[in-house]
This record gives C-alpha cells, sequence and structure tokens, in this order.
C-alpha cells in the first residue's frame, strides 16, 4: 500500500508545464524534515530513474536531461514535495513516484505514481 501520494500529473503539449505534489500523510513533521525526498520516473521496459532529489540541506540534485527546466521543493510543514516541470518534453512522458527516505533509520516509502504524458 502506497504510503505517500501524488498529484498533478496528466497530458500536456510540448512546451507546456506541470506541477507534480507529493504529501505524506503519516509522517509527524519531525520525521518528515529529517528525510531525503526524491523524484522518480519509470517508463515501459526501462528501470526506474531518479529525476531530481532535494535533501534534509534543502541540497538538490537532477538528472542532465530536466536541468534548467525542472524545479524540486519541499515544504516541511505540510510534509510534501514538489516537482515543477517546465517546458516539457515527449521524452519527460512516464510515470512519476516520490519517495522518502528516512536519514535516521533508511525507512522508505513510496507513491502510487502518476502519469506525465507529453504529446501534441
Amino acid at each position: 500500500q502506497a504510503q505517500l501520494v501524488e498529484s498533478g500529473g496528466g497530458l500536456v503539449e510540448p512546451g507546456g508545464s506541470l506541477r507534480l505534489s507529493c504529501k505524506s500523510p503519516r509522517s509527524i513533521f519531525s520525521v518528515f524534515a529529517g528525510s531525503d525526498l526524491g523524484w522518480y520516473r519509470q517508463v515501459p521496459g526501462k528501470q526506474r530513474e531518479l529525476v531530481a532529489s532535494i535533501m534534509t540541506s534543502q541540497k538538490t540534485t537532477y538528472i542532465d536531461s530536466v536541468k534548467g527546466r525542472f524545479t524540486i521543493s519541499r515544504d516541511n510543514g505540510k510534509r510534501t514535495v514538489y516537482l515543477q516541470m517546465n517546458s516539457l518534453k515527449p521524452e519527460d512522458t512516464g510515470v512519476y513516484y516520490c519517495n522518502q527516505r528516512y536519514i535516521q533509520n533508511g525507512a522508505l516509502s513510496w507513491g502510487q505514481g502518476t502519469q506525465v504524458t507529453v504529446s501534441s
């Protein structure tokens, strides 16, 4: 059973934007704030890949293909992580999953995934 709840996916034309949200309803504030967070993407026939991550320190990382177009952010008070996706391309299509890793014990949580389709 998914422990994180994603939303915001959909169908968008190339060049468009989407904002994904992922809430961790079961986490208390200290656990969420003490977790590294990430957005992964999976397409049929390929392994799930890490697209963007944000650490507890607010340090962010991105795969090269999305640098300058995607922005990951977090709101610990709302226990939510976001992925702002701009200038979308057809190759950004996939199911996007959010991930939470609690640093103290390594516990992992996943969402159910949200479909993003970039097509004209």
